[in-house]
């Protein structure tokens, strides 16, 4: 392999390594200030029960800002198609009808968004604003304000899928279903995006419109899909949250928008578009899922979560706003 040729793969793979680079200091970090916590198996068991819950919905939206949109309404989305689930597993005692329900409810609201910005021309940022508070009212509204216990879902073959305990993967403990979901979800986006026509499209909508059009790229087709995908995305997430703790809360999903924003730009997806990495974001989701635990761990007060995550996206804006004047001046 000549200079040039390994040259041009460590500047493709630069950022991707510079993530990774980030999470494994900071696991340093918190192994060093507390190796109690972070040496036993039980801290990471605790992650990777609630991390998918908004880790599944940061891909999905690596999609959507790739193709150079927004979604503000995914957690909102996520609670509406929770409840529908809910409510339909209550009234009918059939689980796999309410799942069924759930999803296409998810795909029907982002199929929506999808619409309202390609064929209205509404900006995605107003326009996602907007069905935000659509399905979380109307979520409110149908519910009332109370939650659903989902106590007879414990023991059925749908509930150990989606969020069981799987033993025999780690020696002397289990893995929750949730974390092999969330590595298969991953998976999944990484094929369509770097092996397929989509993904493709995608990267031209994102990086030049005008240009992808030119090009015979359906882009208005493109973007309804990935809007579509990302309120899937949404709905299974906010199954597996019923799941997990077997009740669903009107306020499902409330706390999942800045970090799953989060995760995304962590992860090298830049905020115009055109470039981004689902390795990326699988990283990214792993370090903001890891900040509460670790900054607690290590001393610090819970309350500086919240101000940890705006830093790392500030950092992370600014950053990617360097790295496009760099890309300019080249």
């Amino acid at each position: 392999m000549t200079k040039a040729v390994r040259g041009f793969k460590i500047r493709k793979y630069r950022l991707q390594l510079s993530i990774l680079s980030i999470l494994i200091a900071l696991w340093i970090l918190y192994t060093s200030v507390s190796p109690r916590t972070f040496l036993s198996y039980g801290i990471y068991y605790s992650l990777m029960s609630t991390l998918p819950l908004y880790a599944i919905m940061s891909l999905g939206l690596t999609c959507v800002i790739i193709a150079g949109e927004i979604d503000l309404s995914f957690p909102d989305v996520m609670a509406f198609s929770g409840f529908v689930f809910s409510a339909l597993f209550v009234g009918t005692g059939n689980i796999w009808l309410a799942f069924f329900c759930c999803l296409i409810c998810g795909f029907a609201a982002g199929a929506f968004n999808g619409v309202l910005v390609t064929k209205a021309r509404i900006p995605s940022l107003v326009a996602t604003l907007g069905t935000s508070f659509f399905w979380r009212g109307s979520e409110v509204v149908l519910s009332g304000g109370w939650g659903v216990i989902l106590s007879d879902a414990e023991k059925t073959a749908f509930r150990q899928i989606l969020v069981g305990r799987l033993g025999g993967i780690v020696p002397g403990g289990t893995v929750p279903a949730q974390a092999i979901w969330f590595v298969l979800f991953t998976i999944v986006f990484w094929i369509v995006l770097n092996r397929t026509k989509l993904g493709a499209h995608m990267y031209f909508a994102g990086d030049n419109l005008e240009g992808a059009r030119m090009m015979g790229i359906n882009v208005d087709r493109v973007k309804i899909l990935i809007f579509t995908i990302m309120g899937g995305s949404a709905a299974f997430a906010g199954t597996l949250a019923n799941m997990e703790v077997l009740y669903y809360w009107p306020t499902l999903g409330s706390g999942f928008l800045l970090r799953t924003i989060a995760s995304v730009f962590l992860g090298g997806t830049a905020y115009f578009g055109g470039i981004g990495t689902i390795f990326g974001t699988f990283i990214g989701s792993i370090i903001i899922g890891s900040l509460e635990t670790g900054i607690v761990a290590i001393g610090i007060s819970g309350f500086w979560v919240q101000v940890a995550e705006g830093v790392v996206i500030i950092i992370a804006v600014v950053a990617q706003a360097i790295l496009r004047r760099g890309r300019g001046a080249t």
